[in-house]
């Protein structure tokens, strides 16, 4: 999905600091950051107050506008502005739900090294998220399109796709599975120009 003239003028707007932008901004996408949160929690088996989703948005919120926009910055129109903004609130929740957990349950530090697959890494930008999705197979590269970058539902999936609603958590498995091992075939050195220091 390409980026809309709508999001671009509010993207600009952002980064030339226009009067008003960014309240237009979270007018905009805190529907969207709420949606990633709750759908990430809920792939990770964590269960968020209301509170705890009040104080990780506005975290992320704080980190979109940290170093000048820099995370707005660098998106390059790509994909939508609203596709863009899905992984990197993705990203930044688990971050968050990380420490959290880390905090919170000594014990599940095992299971937070399991459950950080190198492949994660690679969601820090929208272009290696879709690199990693050409890797699979048609079937599969929709459902993790969905429920990973959209956070649709089960149910929402099974009704778009026209498959069984309980075939939707092993497809999902077996993708993870192709992505871990086409992430660790991958080289290990940085492309040139990226440059981004490690979050």
């Amino acid at each position: 999905m390409a980026l809309t003239a709508v999001d671009k003028a509010l993207l600009q707007r952002c980064l030339k600091h226009d009067p008003g932008s960014w309240n237009d901004f979270i007018d905009r996408f805190l529907g969207l950051i709420y949606h990633v949160i709750h759908y990430t929690a809920h792939l990770r088996s964590v269960s968020l107050s209301p509170e705890d989703v009040e104080d990780i948005a506005a975290e992320i919120l704080s980190q979109i506008v940290a170093n000048d926009y820099q995370i707005l910055r660098q998106f390059r129109g790509q994909s939508s502005l609203a596709t863009y903004l899905t992984v990197v609130c993705r990203r930044l929740c688990l971050h968050e739900l990380t420490k959290r957990q880390r905090a919170a349950v000594s014990t599940s530090a095992n299971v937070d090294r399991e459950e950080r697959p190198k492949v994660q890494a690679g969601l820090e930008n929208l272009e290696e998220v879709e690199r990693l999705l050409r890797k699979l197979p048609s079937r599969e590269r929709e459902v993790v399109r969905l429920f990973y970058l959209e956070g649709r539902t089960y149910e929402e999936i099974s009704n778009e796709l026209h498959i069984p609603v309980n075939s939707i958590g092993p497809v999902l498995s077996r993708a993870k599975k192709r992505l871990r091992r086409a992430e660790s075939s991958a080289p290990a050195s940085p492309r040139p120009g990226n440059g981004k220091a490690e979050s």
